[in-house]
């Protein structure tokens, strides 16, 4: 005849940890979702006295005052080493996108949007800071700069 001892219940404990660690991982999926959709439909656009850079979590709104358009220019950073991201302080990275805060290789501070790096809009900031952005016209979009800007 067998005699059945029953191991106490734990708390609750084990639970709670369970479910923590499940809203955690819940959390990193939809981060990373989100920056891979954002990959896709990342953007610059003038808005008035502003350019607005819309995508995953670095985007912001720039007064158009604050850029240096003098020194703006077309980047192929597969050939200018000296801009070209060396590490990465704040942002994204996956396979062909990079977004966020970067240390070039010149020491220059820069808020990038890559994706292509060949076709490269470089554009100083009075901020301390520089934007490179990968758009499908980096001359166009400099252009569009220069002429909404106001004087």
């Amino acid at each position: 005849m067998s005699q059945v001892f029953p191991i106490t219940p734990a708390s609750s404990g084990p639970l709670w940890f369970v479910a923590a660690v499940g809203a955690v991982l819940l959390a990193v999926l939809l981060v990373l979702a989100y920056t891979a959709w954002s990959s896709r439909h990342s953007r610059a656009q003038i808005e008035g006295d502003r350019l607005r850079l819309v995508g995953d979590l670095w985007g912001r709104s720039i007064p158009l005052a604050s850029l240096d358009l003098q020194r703006a220019e077309v980047l192929d950073l597969r050939s200018d080493g000296a801009r070209a991201p060396r590490g990465r302080t704040l942002g994204t990275g996956m396979p062909g996108y990079a977004s966020g805060w970067f240390r070039l290789r010149n020491g220059e501070k820069a808020l990038a949007y890559l994706t292509d790096t060949s076709r490269v809009a470089y554009v100083p900031t009075r901020e301390g800071y520089a934007l490179l952005l990968s758009v499908e016209d980096p001359a166009a979009l400099l252009a569009a700069l220069a002429r909404a800007r106001p004087d």
